[in-house]
């Protein structure tokens, strides 16, 4: 937006001229040339960010103000309660109340999100999702709002404005939606070299879980615990799925987007209301200032990860889900997440994104929420009790009582309300802040590559075609041929063999040069195989999803013993019929149909199994979706059971099984048990 500089005052004469006459120069909304936008003011290159810097509180201001009432970020959410239970005291770490009791249980409310899509925008869109703990404490609320990837785009949240804009809809046509592959995301991404590392991970199946159910969650930050005592350890918070880890393939992405957009929603819906309630290890990554100062990289860096081969996680609780919301709006729509939320015994470091967080997320509630007593609302209010002097204001549903408002105050214990409490309240821990005022990134955060390549090679074979193929993908979106080879040119700082593919599928040829690195990246670091979700997927069926391609006069004895060993193995079933309503088999037992046929495709499920009745396979063969059922059930490599019947629909659909272990004969209960302890796999990756 640009002022008309020649316009006349209410006399008549010519309004000055502004002194910034450069007009590409990037200045406030009060016209002040900005000198340096990618840092904030702090106190030292790796001091704290200061909250002088009249610059970035504008921006973030203005930011965090775009959108009523739907969230800028993360506005498409879904969420749940339950509860975390210790495991044992961690007195040794924390003198945080809700780690003190072995067994306590805390209330939790949880709400799982995608970041760049809006709330009418589908799950399954290759994105970051967000994993937000608020945990009731009887000393407050405790907020941990992570993502399921436990790197960041950004260094500084100066840029996070940047980033989002640049990742949403281009603002002058309003497309694309809920996805990155545009110019304006790959141009932002590529100008800033410590995107690399994160673009490593969404590029990567991580980007598209199969289920919330079976993704990580991680505080993305290093923060500290603080004893009794005073003593500070670093920390970083995972939360590790226990049914394992597990991704869809893109191809079934854009299938279940269409199928039913709503996947992550009713699957996370489904699994709660039928008592198979989802749950996560809470882990703790912890060292000392020792560590940090001898580790390879700079442990406030955000773009950066400590590998669990050289910090063990360490398992301290579980997290239950076990109630979904009485209503959406109310629950999930209102629940005000803040970084700012922590409790006595856990505390900030100066990581400088963590630090500009602290600032958006209160300022982001206040307008969405309407005023400041969105904590009045009963999903964000703690459930201990609650003391202070905060009155009026925008639908304030409490006010204190008495005489009281102010403190000090010299009135009595009734009337003069509460009072400090020096041996129970929060209490910062002192570390030591010193530095010249100045816009500077630290020389330790400029190794933007080597942990990129190293997140590369910790893949097996099959992750890293993805991730080459979702390069390709979201790269042959973008336009301008001189973004597509930026890319290139940073890849081939983090894997020569990874840009030559994606050069090749983007016709790009000769190889660009590679970027000039800021720091010469590392080649010596190990694959870590935490990194990878092939190597830390389920260890059996549990709680995935079976679908039964059937129709009239199937099998009954082999439906029963599917039902049965699905039973005893804790995974559901889906049936997928002809028609709607239910079928009988051939024992005269009404089956309900869960899909039709052309509305229920084998993208939905985990693996599947045909069981047509030998007149029903010649129905299911004149039907297209049918075909598709198992032809799409083979190209995804999931493991096919078949009886006798369903193998002819394999070989009218043209599918190769005979010499295919992953398609699996189905005659007996044994059969069936040796068919679903196969699918413990969840695919059958050598199929071509």
């Amino acid at each position: 937006m640009s002022d008309d500089y020649g316009s006349k005052n209410g006399n008549g004469g010519e309004l000055h001229q502004q002194a910034n006459t450069e007009a590409n120069t990037l200045t406030t909304q009060q016209g002040t040339p900005i000198a340096d936008d990618q840092n904030s003011l702090r106190a030292g290159p790796r001091g704290a960010t200061l909250m002088e810097d009249q610059i970035l509180r504008e921006k973030l201001f203005h930011f965090d103000h775009e959108r009523i009432p739907e969230r800028v970020v993360h506005a498409r959410g879904f969420g749940a309660h339950g509860y975390f239970e210790n495991y044992d005291s961690l007195s040794d770490l924390t003198c945080a109340d809700l780690f003190q009791r072995k067994g306590e249980k805390t209330p939790a409310f949880v709400r799982f999100s995608t970041v760049a899509g809006n709330k009418g925008s589908g799950d399954l869109a290759r994105d970051v999702r967000g994993f937000a703990v608020k945990l009731y404490t009887q000393e407050g609320n405790w907020d941990i709002v992570g993502n399921n990837i436990p790197v960041f785009f950004i260094q500084d949240a100066i840029k996070f404005p940047d980033l989002i804009h640049s990742a949403k809809q281009e603002p002058d046509r309003g497309f694309p939606q809920a996805q990155t592959a545009h110019d304006n995301f790959w141009d932002f991404v590529t100008l800033t070299p410590e995107s690399v590392h994160m673009l490593m991970w969404t590029m990567s199946d991580r980007a598209i879980p199969r289920s919330f159910r079976f993704m990580e969650g991680f505080g993305v930050h290093t923060f500290r615990m603080v004893d009794a005592s005073g003593k500070s350890t670093f920390v970083k918070f995972h939360w590790k799925p226990k049914g394992g880890l597990q991704s869809v393939v893109w191809d079934e992405a854009l299938t279940i987007n269409g199928a039913d957009p709503d996947f992550h929603r009713r699957d996370l819906w489904d699994a709660i209301c039928s008592g198979q309630y989802p749950e996560w290890e809470l882990g703790l990554q912890v060292f000392d200032e020792t560590f940090a100062e001898e580790f390879e990289f700079d442990v406030l860096d955000p773009t950066k990860i400590i590998p669990e081969e050289q910090v063990p996680v360490r398992p301290v609780g579980r997290l239950v889900l076990d109630r979904v919301v009485d209503n959406f709006f109310a629950e999930t729509e209102q629940v005000a997440f803040c970084t700012q939320n922590i409790v006595p015994g856990i505390d900030f470091t100066d990581d400088p994104l963590l630090q500009g967080r602290n600032f958006s997320y209160l300022d982001t509630q206040l307008k969405r929420l309407g005023g400041p007593n969105f904590t009045h609302i009963p999903v964000n209010a703690p459930k201990c009790p609650m003391h202070h002097f905060q009155q009026d204001g925008h639908m304030a549903m409490k006010n204190p009582t008495g005489r009281a408002n102010y403190e000090p105050n010299s009135w009595g214990k009734e009337e003069g309300g509460p009072r400090e409490n020096p041996d129970k309240g929060f209490t910062s821990y002192p570390s030591q802040v010193s530095g010249d005022k100045q816009r500077v990134r630290s020389e330790t955060f400029s190794d933007h590559y080597s942990q990129a390549r190293q997140f590369y090679i910790s893949q097996t074979e099959e992750e890293q075609t993805h991730i080459a193929d979702a390069f390709i993908f979201e790269l042959s979106k973008v336009e301008t041929i001189a973004i597509r080879e930026r890319m290139v040119s940073h890849l081939l700082n983090v894997d020569t063999a990874l840009a030559q593919s994606v050069a090749q599928g983007l016709g790009i040829d000769p190889l660009p040069k590679a970027a000039e690195p800021a720091v010469n990246p590392r080649d010596d670091l190990p694959a870590s195989d935490a990194l990878s979700i092939l190597k830390n997927g389920p260890k059996n069926f549990k709680g995935r999803k079976l679908g039964i391609l059937l129709t009239d006069g199937a099998d009954g004895d082999l439906l029963s013993s599917i039902e049965s060993v699905l039973k005893q193995e804790g995974a559901v079933a889906e049936t997928v019929a002809p028609h709607s309503g239910e079928i009988k088999d051939d024992k005269g037992r009404a089956v309900a149909v869960t899909h039709k046929v052309d509305g229920g495709p084998s993208v939905l499920f985990d693996a599947v199994v045909v069981v047509p009745s030998k007149e029903g396979v010649k129905t299911l063969s004149a039907l297209p979706p049918a075909q598709n059922f198992v032809r799409d059930a083979f190209h995804h490599k999931k493991f096919i059971g078949f009886s006798s019947e369903g193998q002819t629909l394999l070989h009218e659909s043209g599918i190769a099984y005979s010499q295919d272990q992953g398609c699996t004969p189905l005659k007996d209960e044994a059969s069936v048990k040796a068919f679903i302890q196969q699918c413990a796999e969840l695919r059958y990756w050598a199929r071509p």
